[in-house]
């Protein structure tokens, strides 16, 4: 926890209230998210029992298993379950996005939220376990079945990449954004979350968490059920419904469960709603269109793919060399995406400026028209002194970006004890003479300056998959498709 995120919830307990970290918010809110609450069955590793799922907050459909032990129900429910998200990611393709004439790019992609990370670890573990069932054979399951699982393992796999929206747990996105006077493992109570947030009138944050932990008045948020609830409740209708003997019985049991189900879920319904408006309350930062961008870009390549059959398999484990790789690939995301939410928000640059990495300051002298002659070219590489009362912990050469000009670098020359020369380059228009009015800083101007969101990171270098040296197992076996695959596979 950093500093300023400490100070935020002391201000919380002592005001009562959640206080925001952001001035602005960081994640993309899709104009039709589809929202997922699921529910497991306690003991089971993700066997399902049941899950509201829509795109409205009128709209939400009801999915029951009655007998979560038959494999047979599961995979049915898991194909009712298919056709509302293949429909919603089939309707995300429709159309191009028509500002990327130059290449193929859908104007949407599918955003899925669930109520916390037990939501998004739900979405892994069906996605691993039906991803490999076959639609012929051994106990075949519709065709729509693998697929889904397909995509649910996509949708997991993007939601390791710091940035990405398309499968979101709120409780983690209100918590980027609001701090509370609670823990953060009370704040995985979507419930109590948001009654710090958004509490009852009458309310304070403590008295509405207080009466979120109530599982009679706020049931969990899932895939979870509360403990009594199973006990009391979900036990003796699933019993009834397998003692029933003929199919009216069955029928009014099937009833009855689902009407308890369907009140364990529909609180948590209304509360991811209210969370969606509490997010596109706030006005999105400038780089979330960018990052969403990247995510219709992914997205786009993957539905081209799987619709040629040329989608590269999805693998039950990654090889050495590929866990490396990927590994590799999110650092460098997150040092990115903590650089964009730093140059699109001041309470975000704050904790940079802190650590030393960042710095706000007044310009105390300028050349403007500074030429550097040492290259092959002359080039205009104006020079500007900061001076500045934060503490500056980088080295010459280090590359950083101001707020106010994103469009242009600024090299470290030197730092002492109050002064740091900065080099400019880019931005300052075409002329290799003088700089365009107004690129320069200007003495006098208070400036801040941070780390550089686009700046290249070169990838690391691993060696090939043939070559995966012996103390990381060896070069792995290629992969044969065989019918240990289609085996249920909940871990």
């Amino acid at each position: 926890m950093s500093i300023l995120t400490a100070l935020a919830r002391a201000e919380a307990v002592e005001s009562g209230h959640a206080q925001p970290l952001t001035t602005v918010r960081h994640t993309h809110i899709a104009a039709k998210p589809l929202v997922l609450v699921p529910l497991a069955l306690a003991g089971e590793a993700a066997a399902p029992l049941a899950a509201m799922v829509g795109t409205g907050r009128d709209g939400g459909r009801l999915l029951v298993v009655a007998n979560p032990r038959d494999r047979t129900q599961r995979f049915e429910f898991v194909a009712q379950l298919a056709r509302i998200m293949l429909t919603y990611i089939e309707g995300c393709s429709r159309t191009v996005d028509p500002e990327q004439p130059s290449k193929m790019r859908y104007a949407e992609a599918p955003q899925v939220l669930v109520p916390n990370r037990g939501g998004v670890e739900f979405v892994r573990l069906l996605g691993r376990s039906t991803r490999f069932r076959r639609a012929y054979g051994p106990h075949p399951v519709h065709r729509t079945v693998p697929l889904l699982g397909q995509w649910l393992t996509f949708l997991r796999e993007r939601a390791d990449h710091p940035g990405s929206a398309m499968l979101l747990a709120v409780t983690e996105v209100l918590g980027e954004h609001w701090a509370t006077g609670q823990s953060g493992l009370e704040d995985a109570n979507l419930a109590a979350l948001l009654g710090w947030i958004d509490p009852p009138a009458g309310l304070d944050g403590p008295a509405a968490a207080g009466l979120a932990e109530d599982p009679l008045r706020w049931p969990p948020a899932g895939p979870s059920t509360d403990p009594t609830f199973d006990n009391e409740v979900l036990a003796p209708a699933l019993a009834s419904y397998q003692r029933a003997a003929d199919p009216q019985a069955q029928s009014r049991a099937e009833t009855a469960l689902a009407a308890a189900v369907q009140e364990q879920l529909e609180p948590t319904w209304g509360l991811m709603w209210r969370a969606v408006d509490l997010l596109r309350a706030r006005p999105a930062g400038a780089s979330v269109e960018t990052r969403w961008a990247v995510d219709r870009d992914v997205f786009t390549v993957y539905h081209m793919s799987l619709a040629e059959g040329t989608a590269l398999p999805q693998p039950r484990r990654d090889s050495a060399v590929a866990a490396a790789g990927r590994l590799d690939r999110l650092e460098r995301e997150q040092a990115r995406y903590e650089a964009q939410r730093a140059l699109d928000d001041p309470l975000i640059m704050a904790e940079f400026r802190l650590s030393g990495e960042a710095f706000t300051g007044t310009v105390v002298s300028a050349s403007p028209n500074r030429v550097d002659t040492s290259g092959k070219k002359a080039a205009l590489r104006p020079h500007i002194t900061v001076q500045t009362d934060d503490p500056v912990r980088l080295e010459p050469g280090a590359l950083l970006v101001s707020p106010a000009r994103p469009g242009q670098q600024a090299m470290v020359v030197s730092v002492s004890s109050v002064d740091v020369v900065l080099e400019l380059s880019k931005g300052m228009g075409r002329s290799t003479k003088q700089p365009a009015p107004g690129s320069v800083p200007e003495v006098g101007e208070l400036v801040t300056y941070g780390p550089v969101s686009d700046a290249y990171q070169p990838p690391g270098r691993f060696p090939s998959r043939e070559d995966t040296p012996w103390t990381h197992g060896g070069p792995p076996p290629e992969y044969q498709p065989n019918d240990s695959d289609a085996g249920e596979d909940w871990s």
